[in-house]
């Protein structure tokens, strides 16, 4: 099926910007109920749009900003249609931080009609995941990762799933969840609703949603790669030595909870540790972090026992803390669309937030994506004690941080430009080694500029090498026999190494063979 937008099918009051209360959304009395007990009272505009449609049961693919309450937009009428008819539900995720904080969003509606909820994520014991599916839930949260371990070892059925939630599913292709995601959906009956909600929606999900959705009907509260209006965006030029020490002084100036991204995991556990030498409390949360240590640096950062939170891009989207002060961007992310992610941790449910980015002078190209993105022009601020700095023009760096293989950099793979065939620069081993030819006045000698291989033994007549074979033809071990060592046995022959083997002895008088 091709995948169009239906416009016939959303009321036109409905796309409107959102009235005062869940009423008149087609929402069951007894949810209403625990809505206003919970205190949500007015819906956002992609809670006001998706909840009528998702109800219906229509196939939906839903994009919003980040933050702005998507999960209880598909949760709200995935309990009402369970409440009223048989099957399960399964929402994928594509983190543990995620999954667990969309239990916790189910958790607090679904208890009154007896629906209980599994959550099925890695680092988790197996023995009570086991435990939880023997109790019969009806909502099934999960990464693809394990729950494809689970249909391995046949401990959960799938043949009653008749809802199909995808959250966050850019980045789910994005960590390569891709074949986990089609071998579960093969597992799935056709005949069922397909939820589908991001803040990005690249070209892969128009794929996924073509192959396996139904019609569905496309809302949009904001395009692709919107941030949160209330954040305050801010970008320093700093030298990569340099953010130790502007990082000190905003950390001095903010005094509410701060979370700051880097790119990679070990940049997290040396920035954790950075911070905690300035004297702040601080927590780093990625995938090199363990389950329960992840859950306690999360809950740490929400009752406010650690003021900073350290956290990759794999834990970007499961983080949802109220009252994030300021979000930095420590080291920008290698996709522009995590920047959006990002930023969309603070600013929640209509407060106001700041974003700082820490981008260094040769990455110009990745700042230019970004803007691109969101369409905007992020302003570049100075710190009055650190260096003026700007960004290098035709620096050759791409979006991605890639450097160029040639130029002036000097080796490198595959042909030069020219059409050389021969592999890099002709330069030994670091490039300025000078060249060594053989001198036959001295029988040794550094002539000029090339392979860098040191000083040359003395020269002697070359060693003529074993009969020739056949191709195909397997070592003997008469033929593979080295000098001061035992004969050399294969059963496989080698074949491949043969040109590498030492030459055979023919020459007593320059050799004595020690016996086997």
């Amino acid at each position: 099926m091709a995948w169009h937008f239906d416009a016939s099918s959303i009321n036109p009051q409905q796309a409107q910007q959102p009235g005062g209360s869940f009423y008149g959304l087609g929402i069951a009395p007894k949810i209403l109920e625990t809505l206003s007990r919970l205190s949500f009272t007015v819906p956002t505009p992609i809670q006001h749009k998706a909840i009528p449609q998702a109800i219906e049961g229509k196939d939906m693919i839903g994009v919003a900003q980040t933050g702005t309450g998507k999960t209880l937009a598909f949760a709200i009428p995935i309990i009402q249609r369970l409440a009223q008819n048989k099957g399960r539900c399964l929402v994928l995720a594509p983190t543990r931080e995620l999954a667990i904080q969309i239990d916790e969003t189910f958790r607090k509606i679904a208890p009154i009609f007896g629906i209980k909820t599994a959550v099925l994520i890695g680092g988790a014991a197996m023995g009570l995941q086991i435990q939880a599916l023997r109790k019969n839930p009806r909502v099934l949260i999960a990464t693809p990762g394990r729950l494809v371990d689970h249909m391995e070892r046949h401990t959960i059925m799938m043949a009653d799933v008749n809802i199909l939630v995808l959250d966050e599913a850019d980045r789910m292709l994005d960590m390569g969840f891709l074949p986990s995601i089609e071998r579960i959906i093969k597992a799935i009956p056709r005949d069922r609703q397909t939820l589908l909600f991001s803040a990005t929606i690249p070209a892969e999900i128009v794929k996924i949603a073509t192959a396996h959705m139904k019609l569905p009907v496309s809302i949009e509260v904001a395009p692709s790669g919107t941030t949160v209006e209330q954040v305050t965006q801010e970008l320093f030029i700093v030298k990569k030595e340099s953010k130790r020490k502007l990082l000190e002084k905003i950390l001095a100036q903010y005094h509410g909870s701060v979370l700051l991204f880097t790119r990679t995991r070990i940049g997290a556990k040396k920035t954790t540790r950075l911070i905690r030498d300035m004297g702040h409390k601080a927590a780093e949360i990625h995938s090199d972090r363990t389950l329960g240590q992840r859950k306690e640096a999360l809950e740490g950062f929400k009752n406010g026992r650690y003021r900073i939170l350290v956290a990759t891009d794999i834990a970007a989207r499961g983080i949802d803390v109220a009252g994030i002060e300021l979000v930095i961007n420590f080291d920008l992310p290698e996709e522009s669309e995590n920047y959006v992610h990002r930023i969309g941790r603070t600013a929640r449910a209509g407060l106001e937030g700041r974003a700082i980015s820490f981008a260094t002078p040769d990455q110009g190209p990745d700042v230019k994506n970004i803007e691109r993105l969101i369409k905007a022009v992020i302003p570049i601020l100075e710190h009055p004690e650190l260096p003026k700095e700007t960004f290098v023009q035709g620096s050759g760096y791409s979006s991605s941080g890639y450097k160029p293989r040639y130029g002036n950099r000097g080796g490198g793979y595959g042909k030069r430009p020219g059409g050389s065939n021969s592999y890099g620069k002709p330069r030994g081993f670091g490039g300025s080694h000078p060249r060594h030819t053989y001198n036959k006045s001295s029988n040794r000698g550094h002539g000029g500029g090339g392979s860098g291989y040191g000083e040359k033994r003395a020269y002697a007549p070359r060693q003529e090498y074993g009969p020739r074979r056949e191709s195909g033809q397997r070592s003997s071990s008469s033929n593979t026999e080295k000098h001061g060592q035992a004969p050399y046995s294969n059963p496989h022959g080698n074949l491949p190494f043969a040109k590498f083997r030492r030459p055979i002895n023919k020459n007593p008088s320059h050799f004595t063979r020690e016996g086997p």
